[in-house]
C-alpha cells in the first residue's frame, strides 16, 4: 500500500496531523492501536486553561479541529483571569470524555483522503536517511512520502502503582514496544519521562455539603472556535466542587512515601514540574497546611468524578486512606485508582523548527513524543507537523511560526532550541510578547496563514477581512468623535463615576480612562455592535503604549531572526567561542542569530563572536 503521509498515533496530535494532511489533498493513513481510543483523554477532562486556551484558539485560526470539537462537548466553561490584563485571559472548558472522542472520530471517518488502520508500528522504512514508510506489528509494510510519529505515552510505556510495574498503555492496551529501540538504532537520543493521573470517585459517595461549589460563567457565553455557534445551555452547565487536603492527608502521605513509585525508587522517568503528584507537593511544599483539589465531572453518560490535583502512584490501599482523609470524601468509593506512567520520548533538539527530524528526512514528530505534556500542546504540534509534512512533499517552504506570531511558535521554538528536562508545559510566562498573543486576536494573527496554506476557506477569510474593516472603522470613529464639556455630557460622566470634562476630548482618549468601557461611549456615537470587534478596539486603545513597546521589541527580534546562519558551519572551527557554546551550537544548529541567542549555554559574548565570524564569511542575510 502507498500513501502520501502516514500518521502514527490517534491522540490529539495525530488527529490534527491527519486532518490537516487530508484536507490539504494528500492521501493519508492514520495508524492507531485502538480506534476506540482516538482523541482519548486519559487524564484531565478539560480543554484550555492559561496559555493552553489561547493555543486552542490558534489551532482554530489556522484551520484545525480541536476548538470545534470541544465547543460541541462542553460540560462547563469559563474565562480565566478576567480580573487581570488581557494577556493572561484564557478559556477553559470541562469536556465530556465520551462526547469529545466520539465527535472527533466521526470527523476523521468523514474526512476525504483519510483512512484509519487499527495496528501498531514497530519500525520505520529508511533509505539513504529518507523515510519511505513503516513496518506494522504484523510484519506488513506501508509506504509513504512522509511519516508523522505521534505516539503519546505509548512508546515503551510502563504503568506504575507502588512497587508494581506493568508494561501497557494508559488503559491497559498494547503499547509500542519496538519502535523506541529502532529509533535509537537510527541515532535518536531517547529520554524517559513520567506523568500520572488521579483517582476517579463515584459521585453518589461524595458529601457535597462539605465542598465549595465552582460554577462556569453564568453571564457570558463563549466558544473556542471563531466559526462556531454556542452549543451549550448557559443555565445547565455541570458544576465542579472545591475540596482540600489536610494535616491527616499529609501525615498518611509522609508515612507511606517509600511505597510511592517515585519515592520508593521504582520510577526512572522524570515527572512534570508544573503538574506534580500529591506526594511531591507535600514533600516540596512542607510549609503549606493544605492543597486545593477540584472535583470535576467526566461525562453526562456516567458519574465518575475526577479528583483534579491528586495525581499519585501510591498502592491502592494507601490511596483509599488518602482519599478518605479529605473532608467530604470520608465515604468516597474509588472507581478507578490513580497510577503513574513512564514512557519514551525523543530529545526535541533533534528536530527542525518545522518538526521534521534532523536525522531522517521526511520524518516528523509531534506531541508527547517531543517531551510535552497536555492535549493542547500536542494538538498544536500535530497541526503544524501535518501542515509541514504536506508542504514538504509539495516541495514548498515550511510554516515556521515565530515567537511573536503564536504560543504554538513559542512552544516549538522552546522545544527545538532549549530542549527539555521534564515534560514541557506551556505557560504565559514563557512568551515574551504575551500581550500580542491574546485570546481575542488569534484569528487576526493567524487566519491569513491558514488561508494561504489552504485550511481556511475563502468565506472564512472574508469574514476575517470584514472584522478587520469593522475594527478600523470603529477606531476611526472614536478618534474623530469628540465629547465637549456641556452640562448634559458632564452629567452623563458623573453617572459613569468618572471626572467631568473641562475641555473637549476624543472618545478614543476617553476610553483610556480605567473606569470607562467602550460600551459607555455608545451614549455619544454609533459604533459596531459586534462584541469581538468592540473587545479588540478597547484592548488596542487601553494598552496602546504597551502594545507599541512590545512591537518595537518584536522588530528587534525579527532583525536577529533575519540574520540567517548556514547549516554547514563547523562551530568547532570558530575561534574564541566558549566550549559549551560550540557544543550547543553544533548540536542545535540554529538557523538564525535570533535562535542562537535563545540556546541555553550560549551567552552574549558567544553571539558577538559568531556574528563577527559570519560577517567575515559573508554568510548572514538580512
Amino acid at each position: 500500500m502507498n500513501y502520501d503521509i502516514i500518521v502514527v498515533g490517534g491522540g490529539h496530535a495525530g488527529c490534527e496531523a491527519s486532518l490537516a494532511s487530508a484536507r490539504l489533498g494528500h492521501k493519508t493513513l492514520l495508524v492507531t492501536g485502538n480506534i476506540k481510543n482516538i482523541a482519548d483523554m486519559p487524564c484531565n477532562p478539560s480543554i484550555g486553561g492559561p496559555a493552553k486556551g489561547i493555543v486552542v484558539r490558534e489551532i482554530d485560526a489556522l484551520g484545525g479541529e480541536m476548538a470545534k470539537t470541544i465547543d460541541s462537548s462542553v460540560l462547563q466553561i469559563k474565562m480565566l483571569n478576567t480580573g487581570k490584563g488581557p494577556a493572561v485571559r484564557a478559556l477553559r472548558a470541562q469536556a465530556d470524555k465520551i462526547e469529545y472522542p466520539k465527535k472527533m472520530l466521526k470527523t476523521l471517518q468523514n474526512q476525504e483522503n483519510l483512512e484509519i488502520l487499527e495496528n501498531l508500528v514497530d519500525d520505520l522504512i529508511i533509505e539513504n536517511n529518507k523515510i519511505k514508510g513503516v513496518k506494522l506489528n504484523n510484519n506488513k509494510t506501508i509506504f509513504a512520502k512522509a511519516v508523522i510519529l505521534t505516539t503519546g505515552t505509548y512508546l515503551s510505556s510502563t504503568i506504575l502503582v507502588g512497587d508494581t510495574k506493568t508494561s501497557s498503555g494508559p488503559h491497559g492496551e498494547k503499547n509500542e514496544l519496538y519502535l523506541s529501540n529502532n529509533l535509537k538504532k537510527l541515532g535518536f537520543k531517547i529520554i524517559r519521562l513520567k506523568t500520572g493521573t488521579p483517582p476517579r470517585i463515584a459521585k453518589e459517595s461524595i458529601d457535597f455539603s462539605k465542598t465549595k461549589l465552582e460554577t462556569g460563567d453564568m453571564k457570558q457565553i463563549y466558544t473556542f472556535s471563531f466559526n462556531n455557534k454556542v452549543q451549550y445551555d448557559i443555565k445547565k452547565q455541570i458544576p465542579c466542587y472545591l475540596v482540600y487536603t489536610n494535616a491527616k492527608t499529609h501525615e498518611i502521605i509522609n508515612k507511606n512515601l517509600t511505597k510511592s513509585s517515585m519515592y520508593g525508587g521504582y520510577a526512572t522517568g522524570v515527572g512534570p514540574r508544573y503538574c506534580p503528584s500529591i506526594e511531591d507537593k507535600v514533600v516540596r511544599f512542607k510549609d503549606k497546611p493544605r492543597h486545593q483539589l477540584f472535583l470535576e465531572p467526566e461525562s453526562i453518560h456516567y458519574d465518575d468524578i475526577y479528583l483534579q490535583g491528586f495525581s499519585t502512584s501510591m498502592p491502592y490501599d494507601v490511596q483509599e486512606e488518602m482519599v478518605h482523609s479529605i473532608t467530604g470524601l470520608e465515604k468516597a468509593k474509588i472507581k478507578k485508582y490513580a497510577y503513574a506512567i513512564e514512557y519514551d520520548a525523543i530529545d526535541p533538539t533533534q528536530l527542525k523548527q518545522s518538526l521534521e527530524t534532523k536525522i531522517i528526512e521526511g520524518l516528523f514528530t509531534a506531541g508527547q513524543i517531543n517531551g510535552t505534556s497536555g492535549y493542547e500542546e500536542a494538538a498544536g504540534q500535530g497541526l503544524i507537523a501535518g501542515i509541514n509534512a504536506s508542504l514538504k512533499i509539495e516541495n514548498k517552504d515550511p510554516l515556521i511560526l515565530k515567537r511573536s506570531d503564536a504560543y504554538i511558535g513559542v512552544l516549538i521554538d522552546d522545544l527545538v532550541t532549549k530542549g527539555i528536562k521534564d515534560p514541557y508545559r506551556l505557560l504565559t510566562s514563557r512568551a515574551e510578547y504575551r500581550l500580542l498573543l491574546r485570546h481575542d486576536n488569534a484569528d487576526l494573527r493567524l487566519r491569513e496563514y491558514g488561508y494561504k496554506i489552504g485550511l481556511i476557506s475563502k468565506k472564512q477569510f472574508e469574514k476575517l477581512e470584514e472584522k478587520q474593516q469593522d475594527i478600523q472603522k470603529t477606531t476611526t470613529i472614536l478618534k474623530q468623535t469628540k465629547i465637549t464639556p456641556t452640562e448634559k455630557n458632564n452629567q452623563i460622566l458623573t453617572e459613569l463615576k468618572t471626572t467631568p470634562l473641562k475641555t473637549a476630548i476624543s472618545l478614543y482618549d476617553f476610553i483610556k480612562r480605567p473606569e470607562i468601557s467602550i460600551y459607555d461611549v455608545k451614549q455619544f456615537c454609533e459604533i459596531s455592535n459586534d462584541q469581538e470587534v468592540l473587545e479588540e478596539v478597547e484592548i488596542n486603545i487601553k494598552y496602546e503604549g504597551y502594545i507599541k513597546k512590545a512591537m518595537k521589541e518584536v522588530d528587534k527580534m525579527l532583525k536577529l531572526e533575519n540574520k540567517k546562519i548556514p547549516l554547514d558551519i563547523d562551530y568547532n572551527q570558530i575561534k574564541n567561542l566558549a566550549s559549551e557554546a560550540k557544543q550547543k551550537l553544533q548540536q542545535i544548529r540554529p538557523t538564525s542569530i535570533g535562535q542562537a541567542t535563545r540556546i541555553s549555554g550560549v551567552n552574549p559574548a558567544d553571539i558577538t563572536v559568531l556574528t563577527i565570524y559570519l560577517k567575515k564569511r559573508g554568510a548572514t542575510s538580512e
